[in-house]
Parts: C-alpha cells; structure tokens; sequence
C-alpha cells in the first residue's frame, strides 16, 4: 500500500471544498496522513458559474478526492439568511454587508447532512486559527451534528500559505488560480479579499487584486438607470421583468460592479476579539441594501424604523459570530417579516462610476402621499394654531430645563 492509499474499508472524510488554497491542499494531505478517501463537498453559495463548477470537479479528483459533489444552496442561501440582512438593512460597521461568513452556516448545515447521507463521522474544513469561519462552521457543525468528528488541520497544524503551496508543487498536483498571494472568497452576498495589505490599516490592496470591480475606476462606464422592484422586503423584479430574489442578485451584481459600486475595506472587530481588515466588493449587495432602505423610509413610521434598527444590528452580529442557529434569531426574524407588509415598492436607481444614487420611490403604501399636508409649504390635517400649541408644548422639556438651572443658581448663596 501507498504512503496516500486509504485503509480497506475505510469510512470517508468530508471535505468542506472551495477550490482555494487551504482545501487544495487538505484534499491529499487527508488521504495520506489519515490513510482515509476523502470526498469534497462544494456547497454553491454564488460565484460558481458552469466553467468554475467543471473546474472544481476536475481540480478536486486530480488532487486525489474519490468523488465529488456540488450543491446548489442559492435558494435556500437567500430564504434562510440573505432576506434578513435585506429586511435589517445590515452592513456590520456601517459599511460591510457580511458578504461571504453569513452563508458558513448554510455550509455547515449541508456538510453535516452530506456526511449522514455518505455514512461517515469526520467531517474536514481549512479554516485558520487566526479568523473568523473557524468559529462559524464549528459552531453550526457541533449544534447540528455533535457526534460528528470535526478537523481543522490547517489551524490545528499550523499550516502556512507558504508551506501549502510547496507541498502541492513538489507532488506535482494542480494549484488554484490565486496561488498564495491572496485569499479570495466569493459568495452570492459577494467577494471578501485578504493579502498583505489587509494585514495592516494603513493602505488598500492593489486594482490588479479586485475581482469584480478590477479597472471600473480606470475606465469610467456611462450612467445606466434601472428599477427595483419589492414585495413585502424583498426583491421580485428588475426593470420590468420579475425574477428570483437569485436571479436578480446575480444580475446587479453584473450590472454594478463596472461601477465600482460595492467596493470597500472593511475594518472591525473579529468574532475573537482582534482587529481585523479585509477587502469586499459586494455591487448587488449595496444596491439592494441601499434601494430597501430608502423605500421603507417612505412606508415605515418612524418608531418601527427604529425599533427594527436595534434588533436588526443584534441580528448582524448574531450571524457574524456564527451563530444563526440561535433560536433568538428565529424571534428576531419574526419581527423582521412582520416589519415588511408594507415594503412594497419600486425604487429607481442611477449607476455612476463610483457612486450609487436612488432617484426616487414610489409605494402604494406611501404614507407622503397619504397626508394632506406638504412639508415646508402647507400644512394639512393641522391649523397654524395647532402648530403653535405643538410647538408649546415640544419645547416645554427644554424650558424646564433651563429653568431649573436658573434657580439652582439663584438660590446659591
């Protein structure tokens, strides 16, 4: 027997498999030093089109995988996770919209029951020690399945970049397209990049290192206007033409990213407590996220706004953590769906290099339109007396306030 050939008899290890480095590389270090076949799972969260997906098959049995499997999770993706973050508005530190960690539960959930339906107990991922999915898929993997036998050699072992690449090279096996320099992940919410300039604040990472977005500032586009389209918080269409909430994301995210719409380094607080840094480009997620918020301005009452503000960044940070399997989430999405009856709409749109701008909203549920007044020219269901009156009696905090002030100071001697 081969130092790689599997034990007779052997039960498998599933492979949670991205195609990049990390998991290239756990593909034949598994087999050999736990003389065990090993069977790639890739769970298609978005970013996979037909060219990657055939490339992700052959790459995965050329480094030795005996099977292979592709699982489309974009319907289920966007059902479990993404219409809540759309419903919440939810960009963690005001600016990142959770583009690829939101979806590790979902892959954590299709592992597990990959690995009951092959009939195994080990299941395999190429998270570090030093970030944040460790925690996620571990998390979601031993809530779901607590017997199942989880590995992590790349943090357990200490695994460089470096040293990954170098054990591929000398076996002769395929190496993925980024190679060492970045570490690239694309989802259906859109494409987080970490390198050396991410390891520190002070600059960006190269035009040549953005996915999507590469040379859109380098090559500026004509503005384009387009539509969108909700029902009850969520997308239903595009321009006229109704689709998939899937559909529509992937097709903004072509229309958005020549833009550079989306692009961004996002820097914050890491599920163990350091300060991380990484690059995103996220064009469907900011113009959807954008477009939602600015028509429930148009049909929420202000109070419901900001009521579902406070849940929605709890929710944020419960998914960022990985913990989505938490059955507060479950409570905090009820109020979610309920905060959405009237989220129905369409918002126009204007694409400029660099710069998303919402014309304007219209809703059958407006509640403009629904008052007779018009702010700053005339007032409606008021008079000017009760204008004065309301006035009074806003400012009467204030001026007891003041008040008490001046006879605090009176009374000192």
């Amino acid at each position: 027997m081969s130092a790689t050939a599997p034990r007779a008899g052997a039960r498998p290890i599933v492979l949670a498999y991205s195609g990049g480095l990390d998991t290239s590389f756990l593909v034949p270090w598994l087999a050999e030093n736990h003389q065990r076949p090993v069977i790639t799972v890739t769970v298609d969260t978005g970013g996979i089109d037909a060219a990657a997906t055939r490339t992700l098959g052959e790459r995965a049995r050329a480094l030795g995988a005996i099977e292979h499997h592709q699982i489309d999770a974009r319907a289920d993706y966007f059902a479990q996770v993404l219409r809540f973050l759309v419903m919440g508005n939810v960009r963690r530190g005001q600016i990142y919209p959770l583009c690829v960690g939101a979806e590790r539960a979902m892959q954590a959930q299709t592992i597990a029951r990959m690995a009951r339906r092959l009939g195994t107990d080990v299941v395999a991922h190429g998270c570090t020690a030093a970030g944040n999915d460790q925690v996620r898929f571990e998390v979601a993997l031993r809530t779901l399945a607590p017997d199942l036998t989880v590995l992590a050699p790349v943090r357990d072992q200490a695994f460089r970049r470096e040293d990954e690449l170098a054990y591929l090279t000398r076996r002769g096996l395929p190496l993925p397209p980024t190679g060492a320099q970045y570490s690239v992940n694309r989802g259906l919410w859109g494409v987080t990049i970490g390198g050396r300039e991410t390891l520190t604040s002070a600059g960006s990472i190269p035009d040549e290192a953005w996915l999507l977005t590469r040379d859109a500032f380098n090559k500026p586009r004509a503005p384009e206007r387009h539509v969108l389209s909700f029902r009850q918080g969520q997308p239903v269409g595009l321009d006229g033409r109704p689709g998939s909430p899937v559909e529509i994301i992937e097709t903004l995210e072509a229309l958005a990213a020549p833009f550079g719409i989306g692009r961004g380094i996002h820097l914050g607080d890491t599920i163990i407590g350091t300060k991380g840094r990484v690059a995103f480009e996220a064009p469907a997620a900011d113009v959807l996220l954008t477009a939602h918020r600015e028509l429930e301005k148009l049909v929420l009452t202000g109070r419901q706004q900001r009521t579902k503000d406070l849940v929605a960044q709890t929710y944020g940070d419960l998914v960022h953590e990985g913990q989505l399997l938490d059955p507060v989430c479950r409570d905090i999405e009820a109020l979610l769906l309920s905060s959405q009856q009237r989220v129905t709409g369409d918002v126009r749109v204007l694409l400029q290099t660099g710069n998303l701008f919402i014309e304007g909203v219209e809703s059958p549920y407006s509640m403009m339109s629904a008052s007779k007044g018009v702010y700053g020219e005339a007032a409606g269901e008021w008079t000017a007396i009760d204008s004065l009156g309301f006035s009074r009696i806003v400012s009467l905090p204030g001026v007891f306030h003041a008040r008490a002030g001046e006879q605090a100071a009176a009374a000192k001697p």
